[in-house]
């Protein structure tokens, strides 16, 4: 449920976000939706009560956190840009590239296993995205 949710709002997030950088530098928005996203995430943690939790990690903890938010950052920053100057049906399909990518990656780095329908589904995201960006 929580997968399907996320893919409506990262939908939801392609389509605002063409509207909104209409006129706007994509850095300066990804900027504003980037303060928008430290807003709600940290109103979550503190209406949560998680706040207490956060001695409990570990320089682990921050380093790969910290990796990955850097990680985020360029890729909201080039994702904007990619939306201020190409279709919105362009772009997102190849910005779900990562899914592929994460398995390569998660193969290569986690040594999580590569199974067939694995394999495939990847092929297909691929395949697919190959068809949807064929001008």
């Amino acid at each position: 449920m929580f997968a399907l949710l996320s893919a409506l709002f990262a939908a939801l997030t392609a389509v605002l976000a063409k509207v909104g950088i209409k006129g706007v530098d994509s850095n300066l928005a990804t900027a504003v939706r980037t303060v928008v996203v430290l807003v709600l995430a940290w109103g979550i943690v503190v209406a949560r009560g998680s706040l207490g939790q956060l001695h409990s990690l570990t320089r682990t903890n921050w380093l790969f956190l910290g990796l990955s938010g850097v990680a985020t950052g360029l890729s909201w920053i080039f994702y904007f840009r990619a939306l201020q100057l190409g279709k919105v049906s362009q772009v997102a399909p190849v910005d779900k590239l990562s899914v592929a990518l994460a398995i390569v990656l998660s193969i290569v780095f986690l040594g999580e296993k590569l199974t067939w329908q694995t394999g495939v589904g990847a092929a297909l995201i691929i395949t697919g995205t190959l068809v949807l960006i064929w001008d």
